[in-house]
């Protein structure tokens, strides 16, 4: 009986993986990547819903409060579908950012939550500054705006953690590969690093 929770909360969350990717997938095949964007590619699709399962038995064990996993299910999709559609065609929709993101600062409001909004925004300021500086080629609105998802998920210590893990793994395996001067996709490295931190994030 211990184990069914967990159990359930992983199948759920698979679940909401499969449909995160059957939805990007369908608002990918109507855009055609930027000739100055990340080269179109493939993302791991079993890989990215095992990865949500375990998110979330990860989240049933150590934090376990519905409303908590709620909040976890919204930004694992989000989180999903902007890694296949960064992947694929090299874009992260303001669907899957935007979306999901002013509901969780709504809620935020609602509950006098000021540190969401805070952290937030905290951890939005330099991503943006480099998309406005790099003109959208080194940092892309989409990543800013993903990585303000993050920080109102995690709490700003925790996102900002993640975030520097994500992009200096992104750094240094684009180097290896070789493509070195060349866009990279990085919303798969953000939404990697999110997604090990959620736990942490919703712990009790």
């Amino acid at each position: 009986m211990t184990f069914v929770l967990p159990v359930a909360a992983a199948v759920f969350f698979g679940s909401i993986a499969f449909i995160a990717v059957a939805v990007s997938r369908m608002i990918c095949a109507g855009i055609e990547p930027a000739e100055d964007g990340p080269p179109p590619g493939r993302a791991p699709v079993p890989v990215l819903i095992a990865g949500a399962a375990i998110v979330g038995a990860s989240l049933e064990i150590f934090a376990g409060q519905p409303l908590q996993i709620g909040i976890a299910a919204l930004v694992t999709f989000a989180l999903v579908a902007c890694w296949y559609s960064d992947a694929v065609c090299g874009i992260v929709p303001d669907l899957f950012t935007l979306a999901p993101l002013a509901a969780l600062l709504l809620f935020a409001v609602a509950q006098r939550d000021w540190g969401t909004i805070a952290s937030s925004l905290i951890v939005f300021t330099p991503f943006a500054a480099a998309a406005l500086f790099s003109r959208g080629y080194g940092m892309g609105w989409g990543d800013a705006k993903l990585v303000a998802l993050a920080g109102a998920a995690l709490g700003a210590p925790l996102a900002l953690m993640a975030l520097t893990v994500a992009c200096g793994a992104a750094a240094i395996i684009h180097r290896v590969a070789g493509e070195r001067g060349k866009p990279i996709a990085l919303a798969p490295y953000i939404a990697a690093a999110t997604g090990i931190a959620l736990p942490l994030g919703f712990a009790r």
